[in-house]
Parts: C-alpha cells; sequence; structure tokens
C-alpha cells in the first residue's frame, strides 16, 4: 500500500503593513474648525459609505462635492446639503471638465475620498477573466484621473488629504480575487506616488509639508461605514507628515 502523501506546509504569513500612527482625534471644535469651509471631494459618493462620509464632512463644516451616477441617490446627497454632481470618473475629458466646474463655482479642493469600487472575482486563478479586470480597473482609471485633475488644487491647499479605500486582500491575495487584489495594489502603488509628489513639492519649495495621501484598508466596508468616516475626517486633526504615505487599517468594532 502506498504511502500517503505528507501534508503540505503552512504558507508563510504574509508580511504586515508599517505600522500606521495611531490617530487622535481632536475634540470636535478642533475638527470643525479645520474643515469649516474647505471643500471635499467624494468620488462615489453615492455608495453607503459615500452617503455616511458626505454627512460626516457637512457636520465637520466641510462644503462637499458629491460625485457618483444614480440621480436619485444624488438627489438625496443634495438635499444634506453636497453639491451634487454626475460625472463618469472614467472619463478623462469628464473628470477635467469638472475640476474646472467645481474649482469656477465652488472653489479649489482641499481633500478627495476616492470610494469607486466593485468586487468581482471567484473560481481560482483560471476564473480570472479579463472582463472582470477590466471592469475592475475602472477603479485604478477613475482614481488616477481624479488625482492628477485635483493635484494642484491638493498642492496649494494649506492642509490637503486625499484617501482611497483598499482592502486586506493586497497583504493576503487568494487566487480566486487576483484580478481584485492587483487592481487594489496598484491604487495603493498610485497613492503613494502621490505622497512621494506632496513631500517632493513642500522640499522643493522649502516649505513643511500640508498635504497628506492616505490608504484605509478594510476587509469588508459593510458595517464599518462610520468608522471609514471618522477616520476620514480625523485626518484634518493629524499632523500631514505624520499620516503622508501610510496605511491604516480600518476594523469593525
Amino acid at each position: 500500500m502506498p504511502d500517503e502523501p505528507a501534508p503540505a506546509p503552512e504558507p508563510a504569513p504574509a508580511p504586515e503593513p508599517a505600522p500606521a500612527p495611531e490617530l487622535v482625534e481632536g475634540p470636535a471644535s478642533d475638527e470643525t474648525r479645520r474643515l469649516s469651509g474647505r471643500t471635499v471631494l467624494v468620488a462615489g459618493a453615492t455608495s453607503a459609505s459615500g452617503h455616511t462620509a458626505t454627512r460626516a464632512l457637512l457636520a465637520a463644516g466641510a462644503r462637499v462635492v458629491a460625485v457618483g451616477h444614480d440621480p436619485a441617490k444624488l438627489a438625496a446627497l443634495a438635499g444634506l446639503g453636497a453639491r451634487a454632481e454626475a460625472c463618469d470618473l472614467t472619463c478623462h475629458d469628464a473628470v477635467l471638465e469638472l475640476a474646472m466646474r467645481v474649482r469656477h463655482e465652488v472653489g479649489r479642493v482641499d481633500g478627495i475620498l476616492h470610494l469607486v469600487g466593485g468586487w468581482r472575482g471567484g473560481g481560482g486563478l483560471a476564473g480570472q477573466t479579463d472582463d472582470d479586470f477590466r471592469v475592475l480597473e475602472h477603479s485604478l482609471t477613475a482614481l488616477r484621473h481624479v488625482s492628477r485633475a485635483f493635484d494642484d488644487d491638493l498642492r496649494a491647499s494649506d492642509a490637503a488629504r486625499t484617501a482611497i479605500v483598499s482592502s486586506t486582500a493586497v497583504a493576503r491575495p487568494l487566487a480566486g480575487g487576483a484580478n481584485y487584489a492587483a487592481v487594489k495594489a496598484a491604487s495603493e502603488a498610485w497613492m503613494r506616488a502621490v505622497a512621494q509628489g506632496f513631500a517632493k513639492a513642500a522640499r522643493d519649495a522649502e516649505q513643511p509639508l500640508r498635504a497628506a495621501s492616505v490608504v484605509f484598508r478594510v476587509k469588508s466596508l459593510a458595517g464599518i461605514e462610520d468608522s471609514l468616516a471618522d477616520a476620514f475626517v480625523a485626518l484634518w486633526s493629524a499632523d500631514a507628515a505624520v499620516v503622508n504615505d501610510t496605511v491604516i487599517e480600518l476594523a469593525p468594532s
């Protein structure tokens, strides 16, 4: 009788992200002072997390430009007090027009929360189809367009913050989610490049760093919408030099 095969060794644990600085939230009046009158764009605002973030930013005194597709959901955000903008963020020209319109009619933006995303996966590595990848890639395309169109605004701000929501799958990707993890990893790399651009511009101008690019990682956004909104608002209570180019993991409380 043949010997039974030896059990496969346990995979080595994925490396942990660099420890993120603890965000110490100041009193509500401090956050209101730091955000009052500032303009923040929420891309993908018609999602549940976008709606929650919009409410939190408005409560902190910010002017919010809520960008999405669904007319009914955009109308609901406008009802909260946000400026609602319908825009295809995967279209370069449409994003440039959006940036010019917002700059002219609202003012330069001081913050961006990028929530454009989605999930397609399953079927192991063989099931990672090109069609699925192209759909997932839309979030990266939108991020590239938005961050470039508003880069000058963020660099000119005296307190700019921009953030994306990534996934813990980047640290431990699975075969059935390879497309998804690859796009999220590329998005994180893009945000690190944004962070380096902020830091270089400050060094070249011999000025303190006032802009920060941050990655929030989550396992799932469901149930932690409030935590995400609070963490994004709290970025304005943190030193830009401390939070720039960091990965902050959010978990259900």
